[in-house]
């Protein structure tokens, strides 16, 4: 895909933030998958909730916010008292989510404290890949919540697993006993 405007599909703003400090919330970005059934989704949850209680309230939340993981996750953050910092993959990236999801996702949008846009104009595999290398940018971890199986496509939890890897990024990953993705 193309990025708008013929620029560079970088975020604005985008950086990589030195290791946690004392009083600086630690940096967790999130990957995992969508359209989990409401049993897993459950389990998923609860297990966040106390992953990420061990560092509540000092933690932000890296996410972009797509159904499933991403707003599980970004709803446990900020129930912590945590914050949002919120990656857009493309202009049509909200569009493109299940109708459904889309009040969550502008209530996550507006209780975000920082938004980092991609410059794409479409949705894409592509775009995707470049929002979660964005979300690394800015992480100290990774939250992964993943079966530990094969991307079901270019820029799937286990592509993202493996950059931040890569990458020596922390990789926390969060699969309950009794998830399923079906």
């Amino acid at each position: 895909m193309r990025p708008c405007f013929g620029e560079a599909p970088v975020a604005e703003g985008s950086f990589r933030p030195p290791g946690p400090a004392r009083g600086r919330p630690l940096r967790i970005a999130i990957s995992g998958h969508r359209g989990l059934p409401s049993h897993t989704a459950t389990l998923v949850e609860d297990a966040l909730r106390r992953t990420l209680a061990e560092h509540a309230p000092q933690v932000r939340g890296v996410s972009c916010l797509a159904d499933g993981a991403d707003q599980i996750f970004a709803r446990v953050v900020l129930a912590l008292g945590g914050t949002l910092e919120a990656v857009v993959c493309s202009a049509s990236y909200r569009d493109d989510l299940p109708v459904d999801t889309h009040d969550e996702y502008d209530m996550f949008m507006s209780a975000a404290e920082e938004i980092h846009r991609l410059r794409y104009a479409e949705s894409s595999s592509e775009s995707h890949m470049e929002g979660s290398r964005v979300m690394l940018d800015l992480a100290e971890e990774l939250y992964a919540v993943w079966d530990g199986k094969p991307a079901r496509g270019y820029g799937g939890t286990a592509d993202v697993v493996a950059e931040a890897r890569e990458r020596g990024i922390k990789v926390r990953v969060i699969w309950p006993e009794g998830s399923s993705r079906e």
